[in-house]
């Protein structure tokens, strides 16, 4: 891409080209937007091995409560590890639990939900080193629909779509789908957003491709042939807004994006908080 386009800041050096650009399709839904994919692409390559998983072992082993749960037999954590790992060498480090043996190997965190005879699926296991916006020790046990803060006038129906299609779900077939925000700095472990909606606040309008960030999840569901868990594995990719908004095209669909989304959802992700520095990028690339 040319370095000087009309309206585009230059490509920097010290970036990388994000790996994921989900607002490229289009606004954020509340739509699963699960799709098929081979099953050897579970753990696709690890883009953020190099940039997140030394942080992320120190973190596993210093805020190990923060991050790690399990209800769940060993045996259970031995048969999502493997599945998780086959396709890698072996390791020598030792940990405590053969989930978090794994989860030190990619940069995925791991999640386990088993189905309930109430027919509910729980949260019962999971390495969860990355978590946006969300405690694992508030959150453990609960089931699909305690995750996460209710979205106004759409939870139900939609927690209720995904549990259907948990339920469908045979093993060796993998679903995934992506996620994405924004936020201020470039912080993966976040169980709060207050300290990265003080930071927008604190950033003044000029600094706003400086400091706002695009994060996106990528997500993959599959079913362990042994035991029925449900393997819900979630990636991280942080990367500059700037980064992202490397050419016009981008610019626009990510304005448009941006805009289209329904209010009560952007309202659910915390949008408001980084509206008045989003502006100020896109006035900035206009």
């Amino acid at each position: 891409m040319p370095a000087s386009a009309p309206g585009v800041l230059p490509f920097r050096p010290d970036m990388r080209e994000p790996p994921y650009l989900p607002f490229l399709s289009g606004p954020a839904s509340l739509a699963p937007g699960l799709k098929p994919i081979p099953a050897e692409n579970l753990i696709a390559p690890d883009t953020e091995a190099e940039v997140w998983l030394p942080e992320k072992r120190r973190i596993m082993k210093e805020r190990r409560a923060d991050v790690f749960v399990s209800r769940l037999p060993e045996k259970m954590l031995a048969e999502a590890a493997d599945y998780v790992t086959r396709h890698l060498p072996p390791a020598a480090e030792g940990w405590p639990t053969p989930l978090e043996a794994a989860a030190a190997r990619v940069s995925d965190d791991l999640c386990l939900l088993q189905r309930g005879k109430d027919g509910l699926w729980c949260l019962e296991a999971a390495s969860l080193v990355a978590p946006t916006f969300w405690l694992l020790s508030e959150k453990a046990g609960q089931p699909l629909g305690g995750l996460h803060d209710p979205v106004p006038d759409a939870n139900p129906g939609l927690v209720s779509r995904i549990a259907r299609m948990f339920d469908a779900l045979r093993p060796g077939q993998v679903l995934e789908r992506f996620n994405w925000t924004v936020q201020a700095g470039d912080a993966r472990f976040t169980p709060r957003a207050v300290p990265l909606k003080a930071l927008a606040a604190a950033t003044p309008e000029e600094a706003a491709l400086d400091v706002l960030h695009l994060r996106v999840e990528r997500q993959t569901i599959s079913k362990l042939p042994d035991s029925g868990l449900l393997l819900f594995t979630i990636r991280i990719a942080v990367d500059p807004l700037a980064a992202a908004l490397s050419s016009p095209d981008r610019v626009y669909a990510f304005r448009q994006a941006w805009e289209g989304t329904d209010k009560a959802l952007a309202a659910y992700k915390g949008w408001p908080a980084y509206e008045r520095l989003v502006r100020a990028a896109l006035g900035r690339l206009s």
